[in-house]
């Protein structure tokens, strides 16, 4: 390692700007990657509902079936990609998604048709399923080299990758919303071209061994998928952690629901949709270091299940106004404005410990299948509770249940969450090992 920091806390947004210049080159990328995947997808994605509807004059039904099979494909097919990236290698699979991804974006520009939009998303969520876990798992092993070479604790690599991920959310839309007033075709070039040129940078300077080159020296090889699947359906402590943080990422996912409802019924529009988006990103951005900072101080076990109840308290915010003043629309903003804040905070004091946790428990082996198996089950309970919730505000609509219920029944499902997760860590080995200082 050429340049070495006796890594403190991370502090400020700039300190992690000056931590990521000393970082090795495929780390780097990799960060690069994580602002310019962001980029490319909110480019495309967001506006596919508006040119499926106005552009090809597609029923409702049609647009949500190709919106949800984009999200099924993707979620659903981690787990085998991740396995597939600790079976074959980490850059052959990011390059093979990386591909599909163009193509995917290219069939989604030219296609006139529904079945040629579904071959477009399920093009793209495939692509997603094959690199994410493996850029992930690539990620985790360098941050395990990078702690042990003293020059940043993993939580804090994951920080910055968080941080990353954000800045693509606020470009991608930014960019999406100016490129509306030329064809749609257009929009889906330059998100093609922009993922061959990441295509072209992970060829150049990924390495070819990089899934193997910062595993601990007493690592086996993966072997056959038998194996990495084995390993992973095995591991009782993975899977019931696993199982249990993924109620968070369930809870997340339904801002994309609540929010909008929440906003039409109590505020009567939804004119600060994207102003929610925007600003909870760049919370994001410039708060995620001084968030892990105090993670790294609580421990993993503290932080992770402290962030999951900060979760659940979220969902209260918006019941008080919702009871006390039903008719102001301010009272209404305010409150969802404090659970969107909270929901995030949640979620960046949870994220890091609880991705390092996870490859502690795979015992910093096939990192890709855990990792993958982690978003699958938080895609599958993802999809339990949206139906759930969707149940719920048709009882509100039908007068059976207040306006209230799904913020109860969301607040209640995660505390639980909490709760079982800090029984379970409490019986299961967590013991961190020896970090830097």
């Amino acid at each position: 390692m050429a340049t070495v920091l006796r890594a403190r806390p991370l502090s400020s947004l700039a300190r992690s700007l000056r931590l990521a210049r000393v970082l090795p080159a495929p780390v780097r990328l990799i960060l690069l990657s994580m602002v310019l995947f962001n980029v490319g997808f909110y480019l495309v994605v967001p506006f596919l509902a508006v040119h499926m509807s106005e552009d090809l004059g597609l029923a409702s039904w049609a647009v949500g079936l190709v919106l949800g099979l984009r999200t099924f494909s993707q979620q659903g097919l981690f787990f085998l990609g991740g396995s597939l990236a600790d079976r074959f290698g980490v850059r052959p699979l990011v390059l093979l998604g990386i591909a599909l991804r163009v193509v995917g974006f290219l069939v989604l520009g030219v296609a006139a048709t529904f079945e040629g939009m579904i071959v477009g998303v399920l093009l793209v969520g495939l692509a997603a399923a094959l690199f994410a876990p493996a850029v992930e798992a690539a990620d985790a092993a360098y941050g395990r080299q990078l702690e042990e070479d003293g020059v940043l604790r993993r939580t804090e690599l994951f920080a910055l990758e968080q941080m990353c991920s954000r800045l693509g959310t606020v470009v991608g839309p930014a960019l999406g919303a100016v490129l509306l007033v030329v064809p749609f075709v257009w929009t889906a070039v330059a998100a093609a071209v922009l993922f061959t040129g990441l295509w072209v940078a992970f060829a150049i300077w990924l390495p070819a061994d990089v899934s193997t080159s910062y595993q601990p020296s007493d690592a086996s090889p993966s072997g056959s998928l038998q194996h990495v699947w084995r390993t992973v359906l095995k591991n009782r402590g993975f899977l019931v952690f696993a199982a249990l943080c993924g109620a968070q990422l369930a809870a997340y996912n339904q801002l994309y629901l609540m929010l909008p409802e929440q906003l039409e019924r109590g505020v009567g529009s939804q004119a600060a949709l994207g102003w929610f988006f925007t600003g909870a990103a760049l919370l994001v951005i410039f708060g995620q270091s001084p968030m892990v900072a105090v993670a790294n101080r609580l421990g993993h076990r503290a932080a992770t299940v402290a962030g999951m109840a900060v979760v659940a308290a979220s969902f209260l915010a918006p019941v008080l106004p919702a009871l006390c003043a039903p008719g102001s629309a301010v009272a209404q903003l305010s409150g969802l404005i404090v659970w969107v804040a909270l929901l995030h905070l949640g979620q960046m004091l949870m994220v890091p410990p609880m991705r390092d946790t996870i490859a502690i428990l795979a015992g910093e082996r096939n990192l890709g299948a855990h990792f993958g198996m982690l978003n699958t089950l938080g895609g599958v309970l993802t999809l339990l509770v949206a139906l759930g919730v969707g149940r719920i505000y048709d009882l509100v609509d039908e007068g059976a249940a207040g306006l209230v219920r799904p913020w109860w029944v969301l607040a209640a499902t995660v505390a639980a969450a909490a709760t079982g997760l800090w029984w379970w860590t409490g019986r299961t080995s967590m013991i961190r090992r020896p970090t830097v200082n």
